[in-house]
């Protein structure tokens, strides 16, 4: 196989492939709330969490967790992931989003909503 056509299957698998997806909570170990949430790659966001953690500016999440992020600070808040979901390589994004949407759904009945953000 040469290097031009291993290049082109290579780059015809990464556009088939989809990152690992999943329902997560982020958890503020000081009161126990939780913002409950979904996203397409949670690589990504663990990516982001931990550059925030690093340098200490967590303005990239959700404003309903701000101000208790400016009272305990980043640190007081962890990752927790509640389900992983891989999509197949022939899902289109409408319907991996509409994939988490249940899955998020499913998760916020079993959850205490007065410990959710």
């Amino acid at each position: 196989m040469s290097d031009a056509s291993r290049r082109k299957e290579l780059q015809a698998n990464y556009k088939n492939s989809h990152p690992e997806a999943g329902v997560y909570r982020l958890v503020n170990n000081q009161n126990n709330k939780a913002l409950l949430g979904s996203v397409v790659n949670l690589g990504s966001l663990r990516g982001k969490l931990a550059f925030a953690q690093s340098t200490k500016m967590p303005g990239i999440f959700h404003p309903r967790v701000d101000a208790d992020i400016r009272r305990f600070g980043i640190d007081a808040f962890s990752l927790d992931v509640l389900e992983t979901f891989t999509p197949a390589s022939e899902m289109t994004a409408a319907e991996i989003r509409d994939e988490l949407a249940l899955l998020e759904a499913l998760w916020r009945e079993k959850l205490d909503p007065a410990l959710l953000y």
